[in-house]
């Protein structure tokens, strides 16, 4: 009998592979692909919500927990898919810097958030009223880190890229039969996925499309990342990340001519350069009505938890979600009131 089964193997299945694979458990991980927000997301990490200035919810304790994970799995696996770089957020008038200055004063912002405008000139950008920096920034390439770990499972004999068949759980007195593998523990990290999941599907993921473009524009030539309606994001050879769309509605993962519009409509605002459009995306983000991520454990079979509901904040909420649920299985520590699933079923006994 193994110790896990781990359904996805996105931000949040490798992470939790990870941990416990560094605390002596065994895994299984079953991932097809069917759900590519992973693959696919832009892979910013940062630490504070440049809209309003705020901090990002347990900020300092994510990163803190999230890159020693990540540099280890880099140092594992001989591959790199962390990019340290500073995001530079547009600024749009006086008050805007002032807003800026009182936010870099906060004890809980001041880590983040540079006291001193940046005042660079990028040629193509138009910028009268500076920047402001942010630290501790940049953005992973997941792609590469997700066909690393996957090949690095295989070489464990530790990976199935077919779909997870959910008719097929046995539940037995210490845990479950699943086909030919019988192990303690299910976690599931299927991200949109869930919905198909019977045993999770009532928790409120909701689901949010975003669009992202990959462009060529030789002019621009940037060494940091542009935050203003949308981000742009240097990935090398005159290559650039530009996203991101929100759509509420569309829950498929199909590219649209109304995505790409805006997103070139937005990116015209901020440069002024010409750039041509290399690839479009679209997927799935795994969202939730109240902002906070589904973890825990199933109310009726103990044997079954959920890893989920990262939003756009994947890369730095995963490891120390996934460190959470693995703690909360192990050694009964209680999960966070804010992420913990139960707030969920206790609001559909009210």
């Amino acid at each position: 009998m193994i110790d896990f089964i781990i359904v996805g193997n996105g931000l949040a299945g490798i992470s939790f592979a990870e941990i416990a694979l560094q605390n002596n458990k065994s895994i299984f991980v079953f991932d097809n692909n069917s759900q590519p927000s992973s693959r696919v997301a832009g892979g910013l990490y940062n630490p504070v919500v440049l809209k309003r200035f705020s901090e990002v919810w347990k900020a300092k304790e994510q990163i803190d927990f999230a890159f020693p994970l990540y540099h280890e799995i880099q140092s594992k696996l001989n591959v790199v898919f962390d990019f340290e770089l500073p995001i530079l957020r547009k600024l749009y008038s006086v008050e805007e810097q002032n807003n800026w200055f009182q936010a870099a004063d906060k004890p809980n912002l001041a880590p983040f958030l540079d006291a001193k405008l940046v005042t660079s000139s990028y040629e193509s950008i138009q910028s009268p009223f500076h920047y402001g920096k942010v630290n501790h920034t940049g953005y992973l390439e997941i792609s590469t880190l997700i066909e690393a770990y996957s090949n690095y499972l295989k070489s464990l004999n530790s990976f199935s890229n077919e779909g997870f068949n959910y008719t097929e759980i046995e539940f037995l007195d210490n845990g479950i039969q699943y086909k030919n593998i019988q192990a303690k523990h299910i976690i599931f990290a299927e991200g949109f996925g869930l919905h198909a999941n019977p045993y999770f599907n009532d928790l409120p993921l909701d689901g949010t499309k975003g669009e992202l473009l990959i462009i060529k524009a030789p002019n621009l030539d940037l060494d940091v990342v542009i935050k203003s309606s949308v981000f742009i994001l240097p990935i090398g050879n005159d290559l650039y990340k530009v996203g991101a769309t929100y759509d509420w509605k569309d829950k498929t993962n199909t590219p649209t001519e109304e995505g790409k519009q805006e997103l070139v409509d937005k990116l015209k605002e901020i440069i002024s350069c010409d750039f041509e459009i290399v690839e479009h995306f679209g997927s799935v983000r795994p969202t939730v009505k109240d902002r906070r991520p589904l973890v825990g454990t199933h109310p009726e079979f103990k044997q079954l938890h959920v890893l989920n509901g990262l939003g756009t904040r994947g890369v730095m909420l995963g490891p120390y979600l996934a460190n959470q649920l693995f703690q909360h299985i192990e050694n009964d520590i209680p999960l966070e009131k804010e992420i913990d699933i139960i707030r969920c079923y206790k609001k559909n006994r009210n």
